[in-house]
């Protein structure tokens, strides 16, 4: 199943940002300029890229490899 991204434009600290998963972008001087980069931002995470073998570490510790296919995309969008 496609992950899906809702990217919402709010007033946050003293200006605006805009907001995915509980995290907030920097803060724009206008609702405008936060929207227009969400939705910037929305269109970058669609756009496919190259696939690798990635490393991480987990929480405990332990290394782990996975295949990133770089055409496994997330579905977005921009609540305005």
């Amino acid at each position: 199943m496609m992950a899906h991204i809702t990217y919402h434009v709010v007033e946050h600290d003293g200006g605006w940002a805009y907001r995915a998963d509980g995290v907030y972008s920097e803060t724009f001087p206008t609702r405008a300029a936060a929207l227009k980069t969400a939705k910037r931002v929305a269109g970058e995470q669609r756009a496919p890229g190259e696939t690798h073998e990635i490393q991480y570490q987990d929480e405990t510790g332990a290394w782990h490899v996975e295949h990133a296919d770089g055409h496994d995309r997330p579905i977005t969008d921009v609540d305005a």
